[in-house]
């Protein structure tokens, strides 16, 4: 069975002429609806859509920035067709149309060049981040007390202080002090000046 989708973006725009491409291109069932591409939560009709693909079904909607938003978008939405068993077909695309071996390698190679720019983001990401490591630069949040404090707090709680008392004359939580005394909280210098 052929499956048709329509979207437009605002309340007065009209999807009655890609409804009537649908149907001259033989779909049996029209999913339509006028919502933004901008979330996948927005797009209930599509989602039913998807749902409604039984093996050997195919999708067809008329331009794919109707269906998809992005490359991203469109590659996870047709893995979910794939994965219903069905086609995809874009009337105003035929580069996207895996109802054809042609069209189907075509999505692959776009699958792989998306897959290869995540990897070159996370990469480069990592190489920034080792950089900035190599120079110091400390990531997370702020530490809220420096080796000094910490290794004072260690020895208040060892004379017998609490450590209600310390987190209130350090302006910390009780947690934090607990850390400090575990040696989670307590920075590398400290831990060596202790040793």
């Amino acid at each position: 069975m052929k499956v048709g989708y329509a979207r437009v973006s605002a309340k007065d725009q009209d999807f009655n002429g890609q409804i009537e491409r649908l149907k001259v291109a033989g779909c049996e069932r029209i999913f339509s609806e006028k919502a933004s591409g901008k979330t996948r939560d927005g797009r209930r009709e599509l989602a039913k859509a998807i749902r409604a693909l039984e093996p050997g079904d195919v999708l067809i909607t008329c331009k794919l920035d109707r269906f998809a938003r992005s490359l991203r978008d469109l590659l996870s939405l047709l893995d979910e067709v794939s994965a219903a068993g069905a086609r995809f077909q874009a009337l105003d695309d035929p580069w996207c149309d895996t109802t054809t071996p042609q069209g189907e390698l075509i999505t692959h190679l776009m699958a792989s060049l998306n897959q290869f720019e995540r990897q070159l983001i996370r990469q480069r990401c990592d190489e920034g981040i080792a950089r900035a490591k190599r120079l110091g630069k400390q990531f997370g949040r702020p530490r809220s007390l420096d080796a000094g404090q910490c290794l004072k707090i260690a020895e208040r709680y060892a004379a017998g202080e609490t450590m209600a008392e310390l987190a209130r004359d350090y302006e910390v939580s009780e947690p934090t002090v607990w850390r400090v005394l575990k040696g989670k909280a307590v920075p590398f210098e400290a831990r060596a000046v202790a040793a």
